[in-house]
């Protein structure tokens, strides 16, 4: 699985403005309510508990909060870049702006995991975080995250 069957440009927004990281996972819910069709409370919900069981904050103002949700037949991802960092309870303490949301079907297997570390080490990448905070349209998040995507997947596998 690449980032580019998780992650379509729908579920991509840039410039969001949050106060805290429950507004944070609200609108992240939002998002995925409205391209997945999924019902936004019980998406937040989910999003909720998983981090009441630890932060999702992974470090360099990089989050991945996930859930496993009713309702989807697929892996699916989101990705949110918010105009000022927030506390996210982080691992290094540091403010997040940058947020790739994972939601997996509720029978999901391990899938859900390898999809996770995907995207946990493509984002540990520091020359595409500062593309991802520099680029100023969703194509060109998109063309990044699928691109580095790619490579990461290839050279994982090499």
């Amino acid at each position: 699985m690449n980032i580019g069957e998780l992650l379509d440009r729908n579920g991509i927004v840039l410039r969001v403005s949050a106060a805290n990281k429950r507004q944070t996972l609200a609108v992240i819910a939002e998002i995925a309510a409205r391209t997945f069709g999924l019902d936004a409370g019980v998406t937040l919900d989910a999003l909720t508990e998983r981090e009441q069981a630890g932060s999702t904050g992974v470090g360099h103002g990089v989050a991945a909060p996930h859930a496993r949700l009713t309702g989807l037949d697929r892996m699916r991802g989101v990705f949110v870049r918010l105009e000022q960092p927030v506390e996210f309870d982080s691992v290094d303490d540091q403010p997040v702006d940058l947020i790739f949301a994972l939601f997996a079907p509720k029978d999901a297997g391990t899938e859900h995991l390898r999809a996770l570390a995907r995207v946990s080490r493509l984002l540990r990448q520091p020359k595409l975080r500062e593309h991802l905070r520099q680029a100023r349209t969703v194509d060109a998040i998109h063309a990044l995250l699928v691109q580095d995507g790619g490579a990461t997947a290839r050279s994982s596998a090499a």
